[in-house]
């Protein structure tokens, strides 16, 4: 009879551990036995956190010029109050609504958060894109900054012992309006990829980090290249529009998730060919002036 050998009946490869006594034994059950042990993100979530950190980015600034113009000129006391009650409301419509888009059915969720960040997206990258071809004008965050500034002298005396309203109304909507659109793409992305928390988390990264740099430089941030952060914030949400809303309507696209790497260039690329030809026709100057 063939004696076993030294090694008879132990566990190979990866499905075997060494016990604190050099016995060999079986993996404890749940335990990771492949070479991966952490899940890895997935190319679409880092896209879901880019776009979504981008997008807040921009509205922020914008936000940010009309809490300073409002908190230098009448009451800043005023202005962070009605900033706070904004960013409240911001986060109680994205705690609703966040839950209760992932109850949906996948190809119906799928069918209405592409339609919302085409929606968002065509209209972001319209306007960068006109912008880019010089037929509209580029925002100056300096002249917004004046004009609320202005507007809020001419708005008369304040009282001192109390809130001050008009501050605490105009803050309270500029940030909310300037929010709301950012807290529609907080929850579509996030309820898609059942990953609310992550993109909420990228929005709060981009507001502080564009407070930060409102409270370091005492001004409005007018070197932040807006309108191109808008350009590549419309790529994004056009391109992921597009693969979801196709997916959700029955489509199947070649290589999953990574047709996005096909998607994303080609739609940056279509933008870029529309700007340069936009500033090569003059035809079509009237045309978009006129939209």
């Amino acid at each position: 009879m063939e004696r076993a050998g030294p090694h008879a009946g132990r566990p190979s490869g990866a499905h075997a551990r060494r016990s604190r006594r050099g016995a060999w034994a079986a993996p404890r059950p749940g335990a990771c036995t492949g070479p991966n042990y952490t899940q890895l993100v997935s190319g679409a979530e880092i896209g879901l956190a880019l776009s979504v950190l981008l997008a807040c980015s921009v509205e922020a600034v914008e936000a940010l010029t009309i809490v300073l113009a409002v908190g230098t000129t009448r009451s800043w006391s005023s202005a962070l109050y009605g900033m706070g009650a904004a960013v409240g409301a911001l986060a109680v419509i994205v705690a609703a609504l966040g839950p209760t888009l992932t109850l949906l059915p996948i190809g119906v969720l799928r069918v209405v958060v592409g339609g919302l960040l085409l929606v968002f997206g065509l209209q972001w990258l319209r306007k960068a894109i006109l912008r880019a071809a010089g037929l509209k004008a580029q925002r100056d965050e300096a002249e917004a900054f004046e004009r609320e500034r202005l507007a809020a002298l001419q708005a008369g005396t304040r009282a001192r012992d109390r809130i001050d309203g008009y501050s605490f109304a105009i803050a309270f909507k500029g940030v909310l309006l300037e929010g709301l659109e950012v807290a529609i793409i907080v929850v579509s992305f996030g309820a898609n990829q059942h990953r609310v928390g992550l993109a909420a988390a990228a929005a709060g990264v981009s507001v502080l980090l564009v407070v930060v740099a409102g409270v370091a430089v005492h001004a409005p941030l007018a070197r932040v290249p807006e309108n191109w952060m808008k350009f590549a914030v419309g790529v994004m949400l056009t391109s992921f529009g597009t693969f979801w809303g196709a997916e959700g309507a029955g489509a199947s696209w070649p290589g999953g998730d990574a047709a996005l790497l096909v998607i994303i260039p080609a739609v940056a690329l279509v933008s870029l060919a529309m700007v340069l030809w936009l500033r090569r026709a003059p035809s079509a100057v009237g045309t978009a002036e006129a939209a």
